[in-house]
């Protein structure tokens, strides 16, 4: 199921309106419409089943007024016929049988399809999302809608088909009942306004109570994931205690709403149960009468009563369709809510040509704002900046200046509110889908290693991919960022396990490893937002005098004339060494540009850089004197 389904041109949301009734005919109705033949033979093997089910009882009926009666009445001719009543009933319970197999298998292909439908759906919704959307919406809670709700949301189908073909044996049943006598189909109808009453009932107190419960299972999810993600922390803080009360409280929440649910339930369930006995006792006693004033044969009155013991289980079908229905809709809105969100960015049909040579960049007039629980903020105040193709950027500015979300926008992970991003002079919003990602490659702070092969977390393509890069060229990637050796060194080489989130790398090594990983793309644009600050400060400074050689030509010096494969470098940095070693330096503070030029011109005309970089260079110095005291420590406790 789409996030959106096309019509003409117009897009139709997946939430659904009206009434309580009129929200759960629809939620049935796009399910099965969503895979049309395989609800058409689950219904018809399930309308099979019900009619069968009649002419079981019918068979039963006429076995006993045309057989079992006369046979112990003494009569030779019923004895001898008594194998072909146990024919006849053989025959029907095993077309019986086809249909019970038929109904539950197609059943269980349309459960199947869509609960994949709704994870499809909302794996691509989560894709579209801006990063903004993400940073709003819990993880866990995100995880949640893709398990928990997925599941409750498709749960219904499972009994669905059954209680439709019910509807067959329904009719079919009152049509045989009026034709055997009226008085017994009344008796046997009596359980259909009771099942109403009883939904109606059930429908008030379960619905707020399962709304609760999904909404705490996203919770629980929650809270589990940010403990896992943040093992390292608590450990080290020695904080087990506090985390394991903060879930406990979470899980007992979740647990007296499950209990709720499972109250509600458990009264509701005995009800739906004991009213098609309530039926079969009717008939009984109605049938009992009607046989003593000769109205009906004692076989007819076999014929309903066991028809209605048949129906038990199919009219609980509509117990476990009605029982369903509120955690259903819960799920599928929850749902609908994530795969209706806005804010997916929108494209156009441009294109950037791979010529082999940096991007050229300009900021015209952006600015970027916020929504914020106080309000709206800026973030970015009237940007007007250009970095020339092949040239090296570094942006620096402290902490909330605004650093990292203006490199974001070079990667398009979000549009600007004012103005625009102009890449090699066309607006980024205007170019194709995957355009932009195609040229521009973002490596963040905050590195990302999956639990695979270095190979693999390079190309991030499955082996065999004809378009995955060669291994020629993931060790030239590897080399650009100084990992090569490393990864040498190991008797894998490419094919190294590298751990979950890369536990056998380093933090800096983690990061060169994401470097490796945006070069082996040969992106002609990029970004380094604080991508190297695990790193070696020696290290860092080769990493960029080999980015400065294929921005800058062979010589390596920055501004020298393009060469074949030069790349455009955006860095926000904090070490001095390295801001030195680019062409320009962007001064931000407070959402604004303060000053751009080289470092030397910027250490002599901005007090404000001036004041920053020796900062920088004082932590940079303290750093490096804490590795060297941590350093000799090792080599004495060595000795």
């Amino acid at each position: 199921m789409r996030s959106h389904l096309r019509t003409g041109h117009a897009f139709v949301p997946m939430a659904l309106t009206g009434s309580r009734l009129r929200r759960s005919m629809a939620l049935m109705w796009r399910g099965m419409r969503a895979h049309p033949w395989t609800y058409v033979l689950a219904v018809a093997t399930s309308a099979a089943f019900g009619a069968l089910t009649v002419a079981v009882s019918r068979a039963v009926g006429w076995a006993t007024d045309a057989v079992v009666v006369p046979a112990i009445a003494g009569e030779a001719q019923a004895r001898e016929q008594i194998w072909l009543a146990g024919a006849v009933l053989a025959g029907v319970a095993a077309t019986l049988a086809l249909a019970v197999a038929g109904r539950r298998i197609w059943a269980a292909y349309g459960v199947a399809d869509n609960m994949a439908d709704h994870r499809s759906a909302l794996t691509s919704q989560y894709l579209r999302l801006p990063l903004s959307w993400h940073r709003a919406h819990a993880p866990g809670q995100l995880l949640n809608h893709a398990t928990s709700d997925t599941e409750a949301a498709t749960g219904v189908f499972n009994p669905l088909p059954f209680a439709l073909g019910v509807v067959v044996m329904i009719v079919t049943a009152v049509a045989m009942l009026v034709d055997i006598d009226l008085w017994l189909a009344l008796a046997a109808l009596v359980v259909l306004p009771l099942t109403v009453i009883a939904n109606a009932v059930y429908q008030r107190y379960m619905s707020p109570a399962v709304t609760r419960a999904q909404q705490l299972r996203g919770d629980v999810a929650d809270v589990a994931h940010e403990s896992f993600e943040a093992a390292l922390l608590i450990k080290a803080l020695g904080t087990e205690g506090r985390e394991e009360s903060r879930f406990g409280r979470t899980a007992a929440e979740l647990r007296a709403a499950n209990i709720r649910v499972g109250v509600v339930r458990a009264i509701f369930d005995p009800v739906i149960q004991n009213l098609p006995a309530i039926g079969t006792l009717a008939v009984l006693v109605v049938g009992t009468w009607r046989a003593s004033v000769g109205g009906v044969a004692a076989g007819d009155v076999v014929s309903a009563s066991y028809l209605l013991t048949m129906m038990t289980v199919p009219l609980m079908s509509f117990g476990w369709v009605l029982g369903e229905l509120p955690r259903g809709l819960v799920g599928y809105e929850r749902i609908a809510d994530v795969v209706d969100a806005g804010g997916e960015l929108t494209y156009g049909s441009g294109t950037l040509p791979a010529d082999g040579t940096g991007l050229g960049v300009r900021f015209a007039r952006v600015e970027v704002d916020v929504e914020t629980a106080g309000g709206p903020r800026t973030l970015l105040r009237d940007i007007d900046l250009e970095i020339p193709a092949g040239s090296t950027v570094a942006v620096v500015g402290p902490t909330g200046a605004g650093k990292t979300t203006l490199v974001s926008l070079l990667a398009r992970l979000s549009d600007p509110t004012r103005g625009q991003v102009l890449l090699d002079g066309a607006d980024a919003r205007e170019l194709a889908a995957g355009e932009v990602s195609a040229h521009v490659a973002l490596v963040a702070q905050t590195t990302f290693v999956f639990e695979d092969t270095v190979r693999a977390n390079i190309t991030l393509a499955d082996a065999g991919d004809a378009a995955a890069p060669s291994d020629d060229e993931v060790w030239e990637a590897l080399r650009l960022a100084r990992l090569d050796e490393t990864i040498r060194e190991h008797p894998d080489g490419l094919d190294a396990p590298l751990g979950e989130r890369g536990a056998n790398l380093s933090g800096g090594q983690r990061q060169r490893l994401a470097i490796a990983r945006a070069l082996v793309r040969k992106p002609r644009l990029l970004v380094l937002d604080d991508a190297t600050s695990a790193v070696d400060p020696r290290v860092e400074q080769a990493i960029l005098r080999g980015l400065a050689e294929q921005s800058g030509g062979d010589d390596g010096a920055p501004g020298a004339a393009q060469g074949p494969g030069a790349v455009t470098v955006v860095m926000v940095a904090y070490r001095m060494s390295s801001v030195a070693l680019a062409d320009t330096v962007v001064h931000l503070e407070d959402g604004a540009v303060v000053d751009i030029g080289t470092h030397d011109e910027l250490m002599a005309r901005d007090p404000g850089y001036r004041e920053l970089a020796t900062a920088y260079e004082a932590e940079t110095e303290r750093r490096e004197q804490a590795a060297r005291d941590e350093l000799d420590e090792l080599q004495e406790a060595a000795r």
